[in-house]
């Protein structure tokens, strides 16, 4: 693809809008003129038509009146027409009262007739004219308007699509030529990254099974067992990035435990508790918490959250998880922390790209929570976050839950056991049940 989906939908909606704008305007004008034109052209018409009554009356005789035209002449009281007057006239109160040019519109059996009845000398003349063929030219206008009104719009709608594509095309130009180069960016970083990555996961599995087989002090043999898992983890990352640089694919979706994920993030954080002084827990209601989506895609999420509640809460501090249910098909993921907070005002800034406060711990980008917002919003979620200065913060994600018929895995019990034992030896970290 030339342009990623958003943006090529974003620019197809504003061709599409200048189009129609642009063709409406040009309809509007066009109707206008043709709408001045017509009343231009009745008027001269019926200005012709009285014109050529007034003719008839001076000039013609009942034997030989224009065409279409009949004649009424009263002399004394007698009363002679051409021969096939239409029916209905003449018209006797005018002839009876008439003085100076008296002008009327007769409709008769579905016809129109204007009727002028004038003095002429001792004899009234009235003039009976039929406007069947003024009608029709006016009804040919009308025609000849609207087809050329219809005309004009496509003609406006294919000339403005193709000029304002070409036009499209040529400002997106550079778009894809950095969108291009950008993609190759990525796809050669990835490729390159994974040769030393699977070289690194393939040792933290081998200092693991060393540690197992030399019977190794438990906390030991643990730390080796998330360094594996954290070099896969990041091999699973690396892979979704050199998949999605190369063919624009998706990670695939699939049926990811929430609460295991959080369990995962928290135990690969514990040591960095310990170090800066923190208790991290993990707090979920009874139930299972499954989403569909990406578990590589989602555990970054998690991390991302987990990683801004550490930077900003001071020794002393907790950062909790807690997993819960508020509303059936929904599953709640919260972080809360003791930290420094945030006024909640900047709240909706914090999600923007590059935007990061200035109490964190650490060098810190602005693009962590950006990516969540991206990532969860692509899992038909939502992600919010609320504040109060000096007095913690609480991040919440709100996504879809799977079927309630899909089973847990099994590796729900794992984690619960691994909990347990954490738990025990007095760690950071505290995975409990309500």
């Amino acid at each position: 693809m030339s342009v990623i989906a958003p943006e090529r939908a974003a620019l197809g909606r504003a061709r599409w809008s200048i189009t129609a704008r642009l063709t409406l305007l040009t309809t509007v004008i066009v109707l206008l003129i043709e709408c001045l034109i017509y009343l231009i052209t009745a008027n001269m018409r019926e200005n012709d038509t009285r014109r050529d009554l007034l003719w008839t009356v001076a000039h013609s005789s009942i034997s030989s009146p224009p065409a279409c035209t009949w004649l009424v002449v009263e002399r004394d009281g007698v009363a002679a027409g051409t021969p096939g007057l239409p029916a209905g006239f003449p018209l006797t109160e005018s002839l009876r009262t008439a003085d100076g040019p008296k002008f009327e519109e007769v409709h008769r059996d579905g016809q129109v007739y204007s009727v002028l009845t004038q003095r002429r000398g001792d004899e009234v003349v009235q003039v009976v004219y039929d406007e069947r063929f003024h009608l029709m030219e006016r009804e040919n206008l009308l025609f000849a308007f609207a087809l050329a009104l219809l005309l004009t719009a496509l003609t406006v709608a294919v000339v403005v699509a193709m000029a304002s594509r070409f036009l499209c095309e040529k400002a997106i130009a550079p778009l894809n030529d950095a969108l291009t180069r950008q993609r190759r960016f990525v796809a050669d970083a990835s490729h390159e990254l994974r040769a030393p990555l699977t070289q690194l996961h393939t040792r933290a599995q081998l200092l693991a099974r060393k540690a197992d087989a030399m019977e190794c002090p438990e906390v030991l043999s643990a730390e080796m067992r998330r360094l594996v898992n954290g070099t896969r983890q990041l091999g699973d990352v690396v892979d979704d990035l050199l998949r999605s640089a190369i063919s624009g694919e998706q990670p695939r979706t699939e049926v990811v435990d929430l609460a295991g994920l959080a369990d995962e993030v928290v135990r690969a954080e514990d040591a960095r508790a310990v170090e800066t002084g923190l208790v991290l827990e993990v707090l979920r209601e009874p139930g299972q918490f499954l989403v569909p989506g990406a578990e590589s895609a989602l555990r970054r999420v998690v991390t991302a959250l987990v990683d801004n509640a550490i930077g900003h809460t001071p020794a002393g501090g907790t950062v909790v998880v807690e997993l819960e249910a508020p509303a059936p098909g929904t599953v709640r993921l919260s972080v809360r922390d003791s930290g420094v907070g945030f006024d909640q005002a900047d709240g909706r800034s914090l999600f923007e790209r590059f935007s990061r406060g200035s109490n964190g711990r650490g060098q810190r980008f602005g693009i962590g929570l950006s990516l969540v917002r991206e990532v969860v919003e692509a899992h038909r979620g939502t992600v919010s976050a609320e504040g109060v200065p000096g007095a913690g913060a609480v991040f919440t994600v709100d996504l879809p839950a799977v079927e309630p018929a899909i089973p847990l895995p099994r590796a729900e019990s794992a984690s619960v056991a691994r909990a347990a034992l954490y738990w025990a030896r007095g760690a950071g970290v505290h995975i409990a049940r309500r």
